[in-house]
């Protein structure tokens, strides 16, 4: 077994991603979002969905693009 590189767990059914940040090894997708997903720069939540990107700068969704590039 693998242990998840977030948590810690030791568990049977681990799952790799591999970036060019490196090779991971997570026992679900909640570790996976919490170490590899773009944080929004507006409200700082995790941005696992399209949203927006401006200058490597990342935003959840349109309102958080909007109101942080005074659109």
């Amino acid at each position: 077994m693998a242990k998840c590189d977030v948590c810690g767990n030791d568990y049977h059914k681990t799952f790799k991603i591999s970036n060019d940040a490196g090779n991971f090894v997570f026992d679900s997708f909640e570790c996976a979002i919490h170490k590899l997903a773009p944080t929004c720069n507006h409200c700082d939540c995790k941005i696992i969905g399209h949203g927006f990107e401006k200058d490597n700068r990342y935003y959840c969704c349109k309102h958080c693009f909007d109101t942080t590039n005074g659109s």
